[in-house]
């Protein structure tokens, strides 16, 4: 399956946002005028028939396989530019939020965390790029760390979001990227462009819900920073495996009838709500246990990823948790056309990582 559009065809200041997902790539380019992101293309490829699998299949394919997908997904969007950002599989990352020993001079907080990450990391850190960031209290008074303020509390200790990538991982994207002919400034894990695309709320806690083929991430997102992350084995894969199994349908009917009926198709016969039901039992868990952790509300929700485009998920997602949720409609940041914004709504949740990683690498120009 593949989906493409095409708005504007000016070459000048263009960037692009390159997500190399587990069941497909996505793309975005944007271009940047008077203040504005403009959007001008953007597609989306299935790497299943690449790898022998279905659509909608999560596969593990090789960097010759990704290479040729992504170049046929930019001959099929049309692309013009080179210049891109590229997203980290979150699979293939580490995040881990830890509380370590609070110094108030910045150096000597630097040293601090760079010494105690290792009891953290699972490997060598020659093996790994690593980074880290405070994540900020409440009425913060000192400078914690490189990226935000922080505090320490009353036991001396600041909460620090501890970030590492094996090397592999990236030595296999920068071989795709070269390889097809692009450019990267910059590779960032998918939750970090997520963000950028999904959530507004600067202050209070908010939870994103990113669906994915072969699972489901949840994060806690607070002053912008991830504060929680977790990962659950079940995904939209298995959502269109449900429908196919129900309905006696060829997974590549069932892929369709999950966007275009989903929730409220009598085909479905109910088997998504059996597996939205497992996820989002496990997500409630989740919020549950940080809002008693930490004694904070968390204020709303987001639904992103492939299986965000569930037909009529927003609405069932509202009747099961008692807070705001939200799909997430991250082509909002982008000026388009006006009769394009229901096809954009609808396939938003897909492209939030592009377009976070398109965002980001406009500031570069």
């Amino acid at each position: 399956m593949s989906f493409f559009g095409t708005l504007f065809k000016k070459k000048e200041k263009s960037v692009l946002g390159v997500d190399i997902g587990s069941s497909s790539l996505k793309v975005v380019q944007l271009r940047k005028e008077n203040g504005q992101a403009i959007l001008e293309t953007y597609g989306e490829i299935a790497l299943g028939p690449y790898g022998g699998g279905e659509i909608g299949q999560a596969m593990n394919l090789s960097a010759e396989q990704i290479t040729e997908t992504l170049k046929d997904l930019l001959r099929e969007a049309r692309v013009t530019t080179r210049s891109c950002g590229v997203s980290i599989p979150f699979a293939r990352s580490l995040l881990t939020l830890v509380s370590l020993p609070y110094r108030a001079d910045p150096k000597e907080q630097r040293t601090v965390i760079e010494f105690e990450a290792r009891k953290y990391i699972p490997v060598p850190m020659s093996e790994v790029q690593f980074d880290w960031f405070i994540v900020p209290q409440a009425n913060p008074t000192q400078s914690g760390g490189k990226s935000a303020k922080g505090k320490a509390d009353p036991g001396g200790k600041v909460e620090v979001l501890l970030v590492a990538v094996h090397n592999d991982e990236l030595s296999l994207l920068q071989k795709v990227i070269t390889d097809a002919n692009l450019s990267a400034s910059f590779y960032e894990i998918e939750i970090f462009s997520t963000i950028r695309a999904t959530v507004d709320e600067p202050i209070k806690p908010v939870m994103v819900l990113d669906v994915g083929a072969a699972s489901t991430k949840t994060y806690v997102i607070e002053h912008g920073v991830v504060a929680l992350s977790h990962s659950i084995s079940i995904g939209s894969q298995d959502i269109t495996r449900a429908i196919a199994v129900s309905g006696n349908l060829s997974i590549a009917r069932a892929e369709i009838l999950k966007k275009e009926e989903g929730l409220g198709g009598a085909d479905t016969l109910g088997s998504p709500e059996l597996v939205f039901s497992r996820i989002f039992s496990e997500a409630r868990r989740v919020l549950i246990q940080y809002e008693t952790e930490h004694k904070k509300s968390v204020t709303s929700i987001i639904l992103t990823g492939g299986g965000g485009v569930t037909k009529e998920l927003g609405t069932y997602a509202k009747s099961i948790f008692s807070i705001d949720v939200r799909v997430a409609d991250p082509f909002a940041k982008t000026s388009a056309p006006a009769f394009m914004r229901s096809v954009l709504e609808g396939i938003g949740p897909e492209f939030a990582v592009a377009v976070g990683l398109a965002l980001r690498k406009l500031e570069e120009v």
